[in-house]
């Protein structure tokens, strides 16, 4: 009971405000306790977590106590990778994960200090988490990790050689084949993105600035056909199955006038003015939404 006659004494580190129905004592705020103490109290809780039945109530309770009195572990491992790009916030989310990871998988008779245990799966769960969303484009992990091993080879052949190793050479030091290589070359151009608002070298006149935006890519054409597309829509639900069923053999299966009578059992004809009446009520309801 001395750890929890601690916790009680360090008014800025959670107070114990009585016994759970698990035995444990109530801490009104474990995210407040102490380092020390929150040592001595996650031995307790994890002594009973080993006992409880995973899903029930007094469980969840166990589990939830030693995540928030553990919390300082994460801020701890975070504050490492404070002069990255990401928020502090999001990187103790992260590391979070790895925190619940390492109280799911602790066991109190491993004998050692569950810090110990801990800090390994916050910061893996941390470093793994910038390995996958510091590339410019998503790669398959297997690739990310080509990359690397590709760029030391290449280091060490350059060094021993002195100069560019083929892909040969490098698919024999990295015990990779040929494609293999070359497909971690390709996922290498991957790792870096240019801006497209990015200015290119000047060229043109000196008032002239050109981007990167201006150079590359054309217009779509089939861009133009999204807004027909969501305006025709609404009109087209408003017709009935009949209706419905020409436009979809006419413009989509692309039938002939002809093939399209002999599938309704009418002439040619007929089947010309039904659809020019469609069209016509179409073209109406997309120049004036309020026609029906």
């Amino acid at each position: 009971m001395a750890a929890v006659t601690a916790a009680q004494a360090t008014a800025t580190a959670g107070e114990a405000v009585g016994k759970h129905e698990t035995g444990l004592p109530v801490i009104d705020d474990p995210s407040k306790v102490g380092p020390k103490d929150a040592r001595e109290l996650s031995r307790q809780f994890f002594d009973r977590l080993a006992m409880l039945e995973e899903g029930t109530h007094e469980h969840q309770y166990v589990r939830n106590t030693l995540i928030e009195m553990n919390l300082s572990l994460v801020r701890y491992a975070a504050s490492r990778f404070r002069g990255r790009e990401d928020s502090l916030e999001d990187i103790v989310q992260v590391g979070t994960i790895g925190l619940i990871k390492a109280i799911d998988r602790f066991e109190i008779s491993r004998e050692v200090e569950f810090t110990t245990f801990a800090v390994p799966y916050i910061v893996g769960e941390i470093k793994r988490f910038f390995r996958d969303t510091s590339w410019a484009v998503h790669v398959p992990r297997r690739l990310q990790e080509a990359r690397v091993e590709l760029a030391k080879a290449t280091d060490e052949l350059r060094s021993r050689l002195g100069r560019t190793p083929t892909t040969r050479e490098l698919s024999q030091l990295m015990s990779l084949s040929e494609e293999e290589v070359i497909e971690a070359r390709k996922a290498a151009n991957c790792y870096n993105s240019a801006s497209l608002d990015a200015a290119l070298a000047p060229g043109g006149a000196p008032d002239e600035k050109t981007v990167l935006a201006d150079v590359i890519g054309e217009e779509d054409p089939s861009l133009e056909l999204v807004e027909d597309f969501h305006s025709l829509a609404p009109l087209i639900a408003e017709f009935g199955e009949r209706e419905r069923r020409i436009l979809h053999m006419r413009f989509v299966e692309e039938l002939t006038q002809s093939e399209i009578a002999g599938h309704l059992g009418v002439s040619q004809m007929h089947v010309s003015r039904l659809i020019s009446r469609i069209i016509k009520r179409l073209r109406a309801g997309l120049l004036d939404p309020d026609v029906a």
